[in-house]
């Protein structure tokens, strides 16, 4: 009695992920919130769904490497569904040089952006200048887009920053980099030099 009691234990604990996955591959085949063909985000791994199953749930990354992950880990662990929906907040963030005209920053970069992506409804393009940093008065800017997955986020960032590069070049609006500036301890080195020089009369 007391090693078949063991043998129970053991086979229960043996079953207990296995089940686990199965009971929540039971669960995620009620939820509309993911379903293959969707981008999704979660347990640091993002991609999307190619297979939806009673043990795990595959996603294909964008190096097009397959990644497995057990259904109890989809269930217990937030996740992101990009296809959720088909618009999305976009971020870019830059700097502009402190000569610059802000008022006149603010009205050509959202005057770009407006051109390439159109805002409907009550979406709204916003720029806001977030610190003065080392070498540029930084700012973020804010706009909707048409997005079902994490490469259509970085497709709209690309294309933007590309616009307003070319705006401000346009504008002459300068997007300062950090610039250092080295020591060469010039004090130090004279001394140096002096010193050499009165070696060289001493042996003359």
């Amino acid at each position: 009695m007391a090693g078949a009691g063991v043998i129970g234990l053991a086979i229960g604990l043996a079953l207990q992920g296995t089940l686990n996955n199965t009971f929540s591959g039971i669960i995620l085949s009620f939820l509309p919130n993911i379903k293959i063909g969707d981008w999704i985000e979660t347990n640091n791994h993002a991609g999307r769904v190619v297979d939806i199953n009673l043990r795990s749930v595959t996603i294909l990354e964008s190096d097009n490497n397959f990644v497995i992950i057990p259904n109890s880990k989809i269930i217990e662990a937030p996740f992101k569904n990009f296809s959720g929906t088909t618009r999305s907040r976009i971020v870019v963030k830059c700097g502009v040089g402190y000569e610059s005209d802000l008022e006149f920053v603010k009205k050509v970069t959202t005057e770009t952006i407006a051109e390439i992506f159109k805002q409907s409804g009550n979406e709204q393009i916003e720029l806001f200048y977030t610190e003065f940093g080392d070498s540029s008065i930084n700012f973020v800017i804010r706009f909707w887009a048409d997005v079902r997955d994490r490469r259509d986020i970085t497709k709209a960032q690309s294309a933007a920053i590309m616009a307003i590069r070319k705006a401000y070049n346009e504008n002459d609006i300068n997007i300062p980099f950090p610039i250092r500036t080295l020591d060469f301890a010039k004090n130090k080195f004279r001394s140096e030099v002096i010193t050499i020089q009165n070696s060289e009369e001493k042996n003359q």
